[in-house]
Parts: structure tokens; sequence; C-alpha cells
């Protein structure tokens, strides 16, 4: 687990919160290959996930439009049509613009 290095805001971020079903049928590797696929995405800059129950993924982004490119993009479309069906009995998406961030680190 690591803590995204973002650049100087302002940047974007898109929260996914969600909750999980029992069904697993792949979660896992499909999880693993759209966050190596974001990470090939133009504008992506990082991300964050924790998963205790309720699970929380942050991406960021340099702009709306790469935003919009990754959620058209078609292997995410099929991701997300997945979880829909199979791997979330909830969840709720957020874009927000981050003006300011500031950190610590030992």
């Amino acid at each position: 687990m690591t803590v995204a290095d973002t650049p100087e805001p302002p940047y974007w971020a898109v929260i996914f919160t969600s909750l999980r079903t029992e069904s697993d049928d792949g979660y896992g590797p499909m999880s693993e290959a759209m966050e190596a696929l974001a990470r090939r995405q133009p504008g992506f800059l990082g991300v964050e996930s924790a998963r205790e129950g309720l699970g929380i993924t942050v991406s960021y982004w340099s702009d709306l439009d790469s935003i919009a490119a990754w959620k058209a993009d078609l292997r995410h479309l099929a991701a997300q049509e997945k979880g829909r069906a199979t791997w979330y009995s909830r969840y709720k998406t957020r874009i927000a613009r981050v003006e300011k961030d500031y950190g610590f680190e030992r």
C-alpha cells in the first residue's frame, strides 16, 4: 500500500466507494488489470485503495477529459458491467477537484 505521489494542485480525484457481494468470480485479477490499464491512460496521476468491508479507491487525474476517456474505455466498460452484475451490492462514484493538498512523511 502506498500514498499516491500527486503533482501540485489543481487536479481531479475520482472517489469510488463500494460494498461487495459474496461473489468473487475473478474480482481480484480484474481489479489488478483495471489498475494497470488506468495507469497507462493519458492524464492518470495515481491511485490509492483500501478495503475493510467498505472499499474506497481514489484515482487522481489531470483533467475531466481524461476521466471521461477512462470511463468510456471498452475494457473498463466491461469491468463496470461485471461489477454491477456480480461484484457490487452498492457503489457510489464522486468526482472532485483537488484545490489543496499537504502531507507528512517520516
